[in-house]
């Protein structure tokens, strides 16, 4: 199951850089993998015209990823996991990225001697070692940070914690978790909800000294039934059935397994600690409805609602609505009773922006625009109306953290900072067709 070959190759297919690991693969099979990356843009069994990732051609396995101006590409021979040879390739990728910054075929050239240090380091007679670039970093050095004497790898190479260094130290400790929620919504023109989804993320950033283990305890339906099989009173909490969780590698699945607490001992730095996924049907955070009416083709008044359907409690902050409007409008009129409106004849859009939106509330915009008189017949706007928004100590989901704790051998007290934010995704609403608004769009 080993990766005989890894190629670094430009856009156009030529070699930039090879290394060999098993020596039974003959550096030429590039040659066929470039017939075959040309030939596949225009096969139309491809989605897109592109390449299947994972290509078999006569007993060998190509398997490669696209980065800017790169391909990066593993060839083998054997039976392979095709998946783990993809992550490996995307992690080689955040590997160059922490030492290069950017990542294209001008860095690889520039600095093909870290590369080839780098692919020493990363696999071993083909099979995946160590990718983690911090600790990579601390024992293969650039030139403007190379030591003067020689050094022994880091424990953490060697380690069973592999993802966090010895001897870091902070004057205070702390903990920061965010849990972070965006929604990806579609609004048809009728105003049915055609599809709503809510991606989270458990966000930390980690200052802690020495090699802290930490506890997180969640609201999360599994973890409630595996802390409340032992009996007795319990208080009660809502709990949230979560979809497609992904842990980090810190965390101990084995323990998440048999008692349901996520227990890890943290990165130093940022990291994800969590992610997940929850598919159900979401009520529009803020709804926005707009209505036109055009006047003998040559002026378009619109009528703009915007309802904020989440607590009084909870304020939407930075919200911005585009509204798409005719590539030929011109002259511009609006008025709104709160917010600040712009025209953006280069997204063909009129912008919202509502610094504070508190939940509960409704607002209205009146905007008028003169058209062309040469315009011909127009239909509806086809374009959605997209809505950004950030709302601060607010989850779609209801998750919540119910406990953090850290412990340490040292003794020391850490503070844990929690906070809630909730972000738009992929937010559309389509527009309603062409009408007549109730009364006259000037009134108040």
């Amino acid at each position: 199951m080993a990766v005989s070959v890894v190629f670094v190759l430009d856009q156009t297919g030529k070699v930039l850089i090879s290394r060999d690991y098993r020596g039974d693969i003959p550096l030429s099979i590039v040659e066929k993998f470039q017939k075959i990356l040309q030939s596949g843009f225009e096969d139309d069994d491809v989605d897109a015209g592109g390449v299947k990732p994972c290509v078999v051609e006569d007993g060998t396995s190509f398997m490669y990823i696209k980065h800017s101006n790169l391909y990066l590409m593993a060839a083998s021979r054997q039976n392979v996991n095709a998946a783990a040879i993809l992550l490996f390739l995307y992690k080689l990728v955040a590997v160059f990225q922490h030492y290069f910054k950017t990542v294209e075929e001008e860095s690889i050239r520039d600095n093909f001697v870290i590369v080839y240090e780098l692919l020493d380091e990363v696999m071993d007679n083909g099979f995946p070692q160590f990718t983690e670039a911090q600790i990579l970093s601390e024992y293969i050095k650039t030139g403007a940070n190379e030591l003067e004497v020689a050094i022994k790898p880091p424990m953490a190479v060697t380690n069973a914690v592999s993802w966090r260094g010895e001897g870091i130290k902070y004057k205070k400790n702390e903990v920061f978790l965010d849990v972070v929620e965006s929604v990806n919504l579609l609004v048809s023109n009728s105003g049915n909800v055609l599809r709503s989804e809510i991606n989270g993320a458990l966000r930390m950033r980690v200052q802690l000294s020495g090699m802290p283990e930490c506890k997180l305890g969640l609201n999360d339906k599994l973890q409630l039934e595996g802390t409340n099989q032992g009996g007795g009173q319990q208080r009660p909490v809502k709990a949230v059935e979560l979809d497609d969780v992904k842990f980090h590698q810190c965390v101990r699945l084995a323990r998440f397994d048999t008692e349901r607490t996520i227990s890890f001992v943290p990165p130093d730095g940022e990291f994800d600690l969590m992610t997940y996924r929850l598919n159900r049907d979401v009520k529009p955070l803020i709804w926005v409805e707009a209505h036109f009416e055009s006047h003998s083709r040559s002026r378009v008044e619109m009528l703009v609602k915007c309802k904020s359907q989440f607590k009084a409690r909870s304020t939407a902050v930075n919200v911005e609505i585009a509204i798409p409007v005719s590539s030929d409008a011109i002259t511009p009129e609006f008025k709104t009773n709160t917010g600040k409106i712009v025209y953006a004849p280069e997204r063909e859009c009129l912008l919202w922006h509502i610094k504070n939106l508190p939940g509960a509330r409704e607002f209205v915009l009146r905007a008028r625009f003169g058209l062309p008189s040469v315009a011909a017949e127009r239909g509806p706007e086809k374009r959605p109306i997209t809505v950004r928004f950030e709302i601060p100590y607010f989850t779609v989901s209801g998750l919540q953290v119910r406990h953090l704790k850290i412990f340490e051998k040292s003794g020391y007290n850490a503070l844990p900072w929690v906070r809630y934010i909730t972000v738009n995704g992929d937010y559309n609403i389509r527009t309603a067709p062409q009408t007549a608004p109730q009364g006259r769009a000037s009134g108040s």
